[in-house]
């Protein structure tokens, strides 16, 4: 409830005209300092903390329930009503409600119905996190759940005892990271809307999610959704590609921020190693798991001054092909569709200017790591996949 009067207290305070903000049912969620025109019908509204019936039904054969855009209403002198303006607070899936402003003492301009209709978004989030807190107010779930993903373990016991999450289940952590090259307000209310959508469909799991300034996690309960339930919900809010990391189940909500930390670590390889796929488990990371923890400094020295180089590039992609099967040249020439010699070649060159022989293993092995380092440092970037 926290956040619905503080974006309504903020509207307000731009607009400097009153507002009252209701849900579908036209029962008063919250309401600014009522310091501007006044009638009966507000009023009692804000007393009896809902709209009087045949209010209610005069408003909605005016078009209020119906209309996708901000709409003015007409007066009733009979019901007490002066002129409104109704701004739909909508998601996807319809109505959540109305933010109603007196249209009288002077009449709203269109600028500050556009102003009013730009903030209906923000209101439309805010309801729906309190509509799916389940008896813990959204604010306090955001709080605990930020706790939770740090390690403090008192958090989950508060969304346990509120029964946002039930005692005895497993938790799974997933990830999405938008591959947008910059974190934006717009961004993280894209995630958050997403999220909460995908919240309603998979309520038996017991969902909770916390949005970042640059990626979002889901926490559910019981066995893992599946990743792609994540992009279908996010595709819909989104306009960037997103990648998810899945943690490993851990027994118990307590435990889930080791579930985090490996989801959050497999969706920043993901982002980096297109290779890997839009959906990348923790355990599917193979030496990425490793190899995301060195500084990227610490590379073969002879392969650091062929990164970045175009003309190095079919150089390193042979290479890199030719150690990931195991040195194997009939392999390697299939793959890359080379003849052998030509393969041979490539090979020999890498050893020339790379100061270095592919017949030591110890060799192949710092030139494969570092292969793979400057993957993740983006200093290597390979035109497709070997």
């Amino acid at each position: 409830m926290a956040d619905l009067q503080r974006i309504v207290d903020e509207l307000a305070a731009r607009l400097d005209r009153p507002l009252l903000l209701e849900d579908r049912m036209q029962r008063v969620v919250a309401y600014s300092e009522q310091d501007g025109a006044m009638d009966d019908a507000r009023r009692d509204s804000i007393l009896r903390r809902h709209t009087a019936p045949e209010v209610r039904q005069w408003l909605r054969a005016a078009g209020a329930h119906d209309s996708p855009v901000p709409l003015r209403t007409p007066g009733a002198p009979h019901l007490g009503l002066l002129p409104r303006v109704c701004v739909p607070v909508r998601h996807e899936e319809g109505p959540l409600g109305f933010l109603w402003f007196i249209d009288a003492g002077p009449a709203m301009s269109a600028a500050q119905i556009d102003e009013a209709a730009a903030a209906a978004p923000a209101l439309a989030l805010a309801l729906l996190h309190e509509s799916l807190a389940s008896g813990l107010a959204s604010h306090r779930e955001l709080e605990a759940v930020t706790g939770l993903l740090l390690g403090e373990r008192d958090a989950a016991r508060r969304l346990i005892e509120a029964g946002a999450f039930p005692q005895a289940r497993a938790v799974t952590v997933l990830v999405a990271k938008p591959l947008s090259g910059e974190a934006d307000e717009a961004l993280r209310l894209a995630l958050e809307q997403g999220l909460l959508a995908l919240r309603r469909r998979l309520s038996g799991h017991h969902p909770l999610h916390l949005v970042r300034y640059d990626h979002a996690a889901l926490l559910v309960a019981g066995p893992p959704v599946s990743p792609d339930d994540l992009h279908a919900a996010l595709s819909v809010s989104l306009s960037v590609p997103v990648v998810v990391g899945v943690g490993r189940p851990r027994p118990a909500l307590a435990e889930a921020a080791g579930s985090y930390a490996e989801a959050r670590h497999a969706a920043e390889v993901a982002a980096r190693v297109p290779e890997l796929g839009r959906s990348v488990p923790w355990e599917r990371l193979g030496v990425y798991r490793m190899l995301s923890q060195w500084p990227d400094h610490e590379m073969h020295p002879g392969l650091a001054p062929l990164l970045g180089q175009e003309q190095h590039l079919p150089l390193l992609e042979t290479l890199e092909t030719y150690l990931d099967l195991a040195g194997s040249a009939v392999a390697t020439a299939r793959v890359l569709r080379l003849h052998r010699t030509s393969l041979y070649y490539r090979l020999q060159r890498v050893e020339e200017l790379a100061r270095t022989d592919l017949k030591d293993g110890g060799e192949r092995l710092a030139l494969h790591l570092s292969l793979k380092l400057a993957r993740l440092a983006g200093s290597y970037k390979p035109r497709s996949a070997p």
